[in-house]
């Protein structure tokens, strides 16, 4: 039976608790179930479940939804766990069986995908009838949950899922451990009750449990006896001062966060105003071990630290120095909650803004917009502070070193360039062999009192530093001279003739494709280079083969087009591929893309 809680709100004791909120003779359902609720609801007057609003993932929550999808009902889901839901079947497929590591609960994911009408948005405010309910993503139980936050009735409820299932006590310590022997949700649930503690709620709804009355007494207990089980695991001893003081002084106007995966920077106007120096999983309580979306969480945590304590009114620009996740993950949140402005280097805008084109590590799952694109090697101003970009390659092609003055300091955002003298290059992140050679002279030209950086604690330049990177730059190109063979065919350091862009595609039937191929001739004299495109059957690439004739060691780009055949069947990830021959010598198949044909 439908137990009331209030005049317009009802809780169903299923495999999961299903709160009933009521308007007139309609109903939003947070959570679902096995779908039983939807035989009672006639007994309050309600005709029709406008939606079903989900707290999480897990198979008690919804393992019925297939009921309400079939009933015309429309479902959300977390953005962060829309996969688990839409693509479902695609997670069985894939999942890892044997020599797994991971302990995230993704096993107790929806047998069958669940098509949703919508992702809920964290900190976006949604209504139903007269009521508005904030989404609060509340990490612990899974990466992704969310609280959903609102007055019903007079009181301010929070439907927590399984954040909480009682005053010190939780529903699954199991859930918690996202890695091997991990203590990574734990932490998240002790931030995530506190945060919650802070927006005042008088109810909390669990999804297993009672009602609880007194959230800040509940709050209390529960972190405590979080705590005490982190300190005897020893895992994240730091939480709770890292929550009380989130960012440190690098200047008096240059904050570090000293919480999050990739350290971010603050830069501090006179005005109140604030700049970051990139954004990507702030208060970080510990990586789960699979990188999929659902196991990664940007939130806006310290934020709120940034205002109280230092006095900032905006977050105005948010500048990255790279394109990788841990770096970018929370920008597009800043842009949607705090109105932040993207400013983007210019040579590396378009990854953040169409990352399908790109086969490179460590891209963010969404299309980031940006605002203005920044010249490389032009002043640029904001607010009282003048600053310069520099193309950074290394640690990626796609990345940039930012020298300003701060309190009369020199100062340089590297990103991951180094971490101290060490040299931080990933092949797949688009590498060359002279690049840290190259960065060691811009470092040494800029001569920075100061180098900030992503993984390490800033660096004061002490005297020597500037040789040591002259030397390690040179050290490493030798080694690469040396092992690869560059007098037969020189690759470069990624050791590929081509690359292909778009990576990711998505087409129906019937359609065309335009694709550019960056190739590069291999030798140090003129060649005349064939790519040939490789395409499933029935496909045709017009041209068939390009031609063109290349410079010594020359790189550039040619088009070709694919054009799709009507009857071609739907399919995922279907493999193109690109077979280079340099002046009548084969070097196979050495760019790839991936297209997915869709009937829409």
């Amino acid at each position: 039976m439908l137990q009331p809680i209030s005049d317009h709100l009802y809780r169903y004791e299923d495999t999961c608790n299903v709160y009933v909120v009521r308007h007139g003779e309609e109903a939003l359902l947070i959570d679902f179930g096995s779908g039983d609720v939807l035989d009672l609801l006639g007994g309050i007057g309600v005709k029709r479940a406008a939606a079903v609003w989900m707290t999480h993932f897990h198979r008690d929550q919804g393992q019925g939804l297939r009921r309400a999808v079939e009933a015309g009902i429309s479902v959300f889901a977390p953005q962060a766990e829309q996969e688990l839901f839409e693509s479902a079947d695609e997670h069985w497929q894939s999942l890892q069986l044997y020599n797994n590591y991971s302990g995230r609960q993704d096993r107790f994911a929806p047998l069958g995908s669940v098509p949703l009408a919508g992702t809920l948005k964290d900190y976006e405010r949604r209504t139903f009838g007269p009521w508005t309910l904030t989404v609060v993503p509340t990490p612990g139980h899974t990466p992704g949950s969310v609280t959903f936050l609102g007055e019903i009735d007079g009181k301010r409820q929070a439907f927590t899922g399984d954040l909480i299932a009682a005053p010190g006590k939780l529903w699954s310590l199991a859930a918690t451990q996202w890695t091997y022997n991990g203590g990574e949700g734990l932490a998240a649930t002790a931030a995530s009750l506190l945060d919650l503690k802070d927006r005042q709620p008088d109810v909390l709804l669990p999804s297993h449990g009672r009602p609880i009355g007194d959230p800040s007494r509940a709050v209390d207990v529960t972190v405590e006896r979080i705590r005490e089980l982190l300190a005897f695991r020893g895992h994240n001893p730091r939480l709770l001062s890292l929550r009380a003081q989130p960012y440190e002084h690098v200047t008096e106007h240059l904050l570090r966060s000293r919480a999050s995966f990739a350290d971010y920077y603050v830069l501090l106007s006179r005005s109140g105003k604030a700049l970051l120096f990139d954004f990507g999983y702030d208060f970080m309580t510990g990586m789960a071990t699979e990188t999929v979306r659902a196991a990664r969480r940007p939130w806006l945590y310290s934020i709120p630290a940034l205002k109280r304590d230092y006095g900032v009114t905006a977050i105005e620009v948010v500048l990255p120095t790279h394109y990788h996740d841990d770096h970018v993950a929370g920008i597009n949140l800043l842009r949607e909650v705090e109105g932040t402005a993207v400013w983007v280097p210019e040579h590396f805008a378009d990854v953040l803004e169409r990352p399908h084109r790109y086969d490179l590590q460590c891209l963010w799952f969404d299309p980031i917009p940006v605002d203005r694109r920044l010249p490389i090697g032009e002043p640029i101003r904001w607010e009282e502070y003048e600053m310069t970009l520099y193309e950074l390659p290394g640690h990626t092609k796609y990345a940039a070193a930012i020298a300003l003055e701060v309190d009369g300091k020199r100062v340089l955002v590297a990103g991951d360039q180094y971490q101290g003298t060490r040299t931080n290059y990933v092949y797949r992140n688009r590498f060359a062999m002279t690049d840290y050679s190259a960065s060691a002279k811009r470092f040494r030209e800029l001569a920075p009192d100061v180098i900030v950086t992503g993984h390490a604690e800033p660096l004061w330049v002490y005297p020597g530093y500037f040789d040591e990177l002259d030397e390690r730059g040179a050290e490493l190109e030798r080694l690469h001279r040396e092992l690869l063979p560059l007098e037969e065919a020189d690759l470069g350091a990624e050791g590929f003739a081509a690359r292909l862009e778009p990576y990711q595609s998505t087409v129906s039937p019937g359609e065309t494709i335009a694709f550019e191929a960056e190739a590069i001739n291999p030798f140090s004299r003129t060649a005349e280079l064939e790519l040939t495109p490789v395409l499933p059957d029935g496909w045709r690439a017009e041209p068939p083969v390009v031609r063109e004739t290349f410079g010594p060691n020359e790189t550039r780009r040619a088009s070709f087009i694919v054009r799709i055949p009507p009857e071609a069947e739907p399919v995922r990830r279907a493999r193109i591929a690109l077979d280079v021959t340099a002046d009548g010598k084969r070097f196979g198949q050495h760019a790839e893309a991936v297209m997915t044909v869709r009937r829409l």
